[in-house]
């Protein structure tokens, strides 16, 4: 029972970053500069999570005539977010201004809500295999949220909403994080270690919304110094990723 109290703490925690869009009210127009220099240690800190820990330790994990199955989930894991993205418009907004989304904004919530408890599922999986993948999983969805947040409270205001219900209903679909937490910890003791199929299946998504989404926002810039500027950020981001491997070993 204490493994599931970690995973219900860590999906509430990740469910408060919902909140992190109150910051628009305070910043203006210096938030969109500070949300890409947060997209780019994203997409670094969510490829570096795949690749340094997710993939690795389901590879340690599993037998070796099972190796081909993980690249498998991690292709249906990237596969699944394309398909989302493409039939249903779930977009992710990493800025403040989207005016062709207004009636978007209702779908952009159950989306989200969706996301979120795939986002739980991820981090039960990730702590049932060991702490350490599930807080480098956590520090990675987190450092994805934060921009992410940030960008649908400004959507779900620009929409109509009052400022004050777009942060509630914003943390009601949040929270589905902490729901699919809880059902990835049952389904684990109904499928054992077929729950580690989970973490090749993250990384598939973590790589998605790392290539698809993210790199192509900080690569509109065309101001050469902000491009390096962004790319010293991803290398960060990775880093911090390497490191956490490298200390844990």
């Amino acid at each position: 029972m204490a493994i599931l109290l970690v995973i219900i703490l860590s999906t509430f925690l990740i469910s408060l970053i919902s909140f992190s869009g109150a910051l628009t009210l305070f910043l203006g127009k210096k938030l969109d500069k500070i949300l890409l220099t947060l997209v780019a240690f994203s997409a670094g800190a969510l490829i570096g999570a795949a690749f340094f820990h997710l993939v690795p330790e389901a590879i340690t994990e599993i037998q070796k005539d099972q190796i081909f199955n993980i690249f498998f989930y991690l292709i249906i894991g990237f596969c699944l977010f394309f398909v989302l993205e493409q039939f249903i418009n779930w977009h992710h907004h990493h800025t403040r201004e989207h005016p062709e989304i207004i009636s978007f904004s209702y779908l952009i919530l159950l989306s989200d809500a969706i996301h979120n408890f795939l986002d739980g599922l991820i981090i039960a999986a990730s702590f049932l295999i060991g702490f350490q993948v599930g807080m480098v999983t956590v520090l990675a969805i987190i450092f994805h949220e934060i921009p992410q947040e940030i960008g649908d409270f400004g959507v779900l205001v620009y929409s109509g909403f009052k400022k004050n219900i777009a942060l509630l209903i914003n943390f009601i679909s949040a929270i589905f994080a902490i729901f699919g937490g809880i059902a990835g910890f049952l389904l684990s003791e109904r499928i054992g270690k077929g729950i580690l199929f989970l973490l090749p299946f993250a990384a598939g998504t973590f790589l998605y919304i790392a290539c698809s989404d993210l790199i192509p926002e900080i690569k509109q810039k065309v101001n050469v110094k902000e491009s390096f500027s962004h790319f010293f950020v991803f290398l960060a981001g990775l880093g911090l990723m390497l490191l956490t491997k490298i200390l844990s070993e």
